[in-house]
């Protein structure tokens, strides 16, 4: 079984906010394979899909970022999920708009969704797909993720939650090591 995870905050006054790209890009894979988050455990939403006899996992996290390791640990242990089949989403703040990393494993890079994740599953040894949102230095960090994207960043965005699509397409089909080597 693969777990894909989307990282965000919950809630509707941070839909479309730049540090919910996670959730944002999980969403287009699910709409793009006919499928909706349409059960919830452990503070998550989540819905299943057998893609080449392979079952997928999709998750959202429903508590907030910086406390998203804590969700993802309970489903990793409940579904008896291997670390080296988790997939997470994320936004990357060191990286132009629209630009996408894919990296086997790593630091956290600051991020506090990842620093969790890392904790509470005892490694950074997982898979991330990081899409970047660029840094405003004129604007406080907390506010500036928390913005929403402008006109133009959003058409770059919509551009890259189609080459996501493609990204997960492959990803059925090749290692992740191939992956990079094809996206990076």
């Amino acid at each position: 079984m693969k777990l894909i995870v989307g990282l965000g905050n919950p809630g509707k006054e941070y839909d479309k906010t730049r540090h919910n790209i996670g959730f944002r890009m999980i969403d287009k894979i699910t709409s793009n394979l006919n499928i909706e988050f349409n059960k919830e455990k452990f503070d998550g939403k989540y819905c299943e899909k057998i893609i080449n006899d392979e079952k997928y996992l999709f998750l959202k996290p429903q508590r907030y970022m910086n406390l998203s390791g804590t969700v993802i640990k309970q489903y990793v242990d409940y579904f008896k999920i291997s670390i080296d089949d988790i997939v997470i989403i994320c936004d990357d703040l060191d990286m132009e708009v629209g630009k996408i990393r894919l990296r086997a494993k790593g630091s956290s890079g600051g991020h506090n969704g990842l620093k969790d994740i890392e904790k509470n599953l005892g490694t950074s040894q997982y898979k991330r797909i990081k899409i970047g949102i660029a840094n405003n230095k004129n604007i406080d960090t907390k506010d500036y993720v928390l913005g929403k994207f402008s006109k133009e960043e959003n058409d770059i965005i919509n551009n890259c939650e189609n080459i996501l699509g493609n990204i997960f397409n492959d990803y059925t089909k090749l290692s992740f090591d191939k992956l990079m080597s094809k996206y990076n």
